[in-house]
């Protein structure tokens, strides 16, 4: 999930880069797996400091420095470890083997299996602190009653729209198709839209076109949770949702490609190929980079749809069960990270809209993109965090690539609604 992102390297977005600031936060599947001995599975081990963090290479530039001075205020040793690959599953594994950090940087989807395995522990955060941040964000990392991670930054799938090739932002789905494929012919650019689908597919970026058209994974109860018991992938509404997706697919529209994958789904855009493309924050320094002249929108929703939903990822601050010195990850991430001059860092070194408010607000002044992509997480549904979900997401995105080939859409779901069943079962 560069979620940076995307969320250590998971099944969902088998290309993207994970929790590095180089792709999309895509759900942490590996964070549910069982855990173990750190010696045996070849996990990395802590640094010998007192106070041991580890993170993306993108968050450590901002958490280094602050940390540091940490260290040198308190008379203690900081270290600040990046962990390319796994995150998540080498910090279950290595707190398992007592040999993993203090403090843990990852997105919301890590706290299914977290908590399944034990890795963490709730923060003391009381109501004064809980409201200076979003409501949706500090939903994100509670369960039942605790709040188990300070949240700092959102990432969700916008629309980015080049201005050159498309003047207007498009207001629905078949506009968006039109204007682009317009812009095709017109020679402005070689496709309509850059959408990571791939071989094996792509659930997280499907899921605003899904869920405007109907289509649904979980149901949710009354609570706001989502109910695993009842899967919808293969019911009436979900099979047409899978019809209006295969609609746009290589024997429909061709405006969604498994050419387009998580490697060159940006590239298309930031080389002046693309009209648009669907993408979350990861993308912007790119795009920045390019030159190619842009705006941010929301995903629009099919003509007479629902409101397209993308999945919320939120990034943050975990403590883990076994830490070394308790004591100082506690007062690390709940009073010295645990305010706007912080949080600011974070974006500053990360670009994605901050969680906390007057952080978000005060960054806004200055950045425009950042209302911008926070404006596309209004109708977000955050990620499922189940353990299970390591068994959803590849038939997911499997059964959206074989449709967009030209599968049948209603055989398809139905055999992915019977995977997904037996996922939920065997958990």
């Amino acid at each position: 999930m560069k979620l940076t992102h995307a969320l250590a390297a998971i099944t969902l977005l088998a290309t993207a880069a994970a929790c590095s600031g180089g792709g999309p936060d895509a759900p942490n599947a590996q964070s549910t797996t069982a855990a173990p001995a750190a010696a045996a599975s070849g996990a990395p081990a802590r640094q010998n400091a007192d106070l041991v963090i580890w993170t993306s290479e993108a968050a450590s530039r901002a958490v280094r420095p602050i940390a540091e001075k940490f260290g040198r205020d308190n008379g203690i040793t900081v270290a600040v470890q990046v962990i390319a690959a796994d995150l998540a599953a080498n910090a279950i594994t290595a707190n398992a083997a007592g040999n993993g950090p203090d403090i843990l940087t990852l997105p919301n989807d890590f706290l299914g299996g977290a908590l399944q395995n034990g890795t963490i522990k709730p923060l003391p955060l009381g109501a004064a602190d809980l409201a200076a941040y979003q409501k949706s964000a500090v939903d994100s990392v509670s369960r039942n009653g605790q709040v188990w991670a300070l949240p700092y930054g959102m990432e969700n799938l916008v629309l980015y729209r080049n201005t050159k090739a498309v003047a207007k932002a498009p207001a629905t789905v078949e506009e968006l198709v039109s204007t682009g494929q317009a812009a095709v012919k017109k020679g402005t650019v070689k496709r309509a839209l850059s959408l990571p689908v791939g071989q094996d597919g792509d659930a997280y970026h499907m899921h605003p076109f899904f869920t405007s058209a109907g289509g649904w994974l979980f149901a949710i109860k009354p609570d706001g949770q989502y109910d695993p018991s009842k899967v919808g992938v293969g019911s009436p509404e979900s099979v047409a949702a899978a019809r209006k997706i295969g609609a746009l697919g290589e024997k429909g529209a061709k405006v969604l490609s498994r050419s387009i994958d998580g490697s060159n789904a940006i590239a298309q855009f930031t080389e002046g190929n693309a009209a648009y493309l669907i993408s979350g924050p990861w993308a912007l320094a790119d795009i920045r980079k390019s030159g190619v002249p842009y705006d941010i929108t929301p995903v629009p929703p099919f003509q007479g749809g629902k409101p397209a939903a993308p999945f919320l990822g939120v990034q943050a601050f975990w403590l883990l069960s076994n830490a070394k010195n308790p004591a100082y990850a506690e007062e690390f991430v709940t009073k010295t990270m645990n305010t706007p001059d912080a949080m600011t860092a974070m974006y500053e070194q990360d670009p994605r809209p901050p969680v906390r408010t007057d952080a978000l607000t005060a960054v806004s002044a200055k950045d425009a993109d950042m209302a911008k992509l926070a404006a596309g997480a209004k109708n977000a549904t955050l990620l499922p965090d189940f353990p299970f979900m390591k068994g959803v997401w590849p038939p997911l995105g499997q059964a959206y690539a074989a449709i967009v080939g030209g599968a049948d859409p209603a055989s398809t779901m139905q055999q992915t609604q019977k995977t997904i069943e037996s996922a939920v079962k065997a958990q």
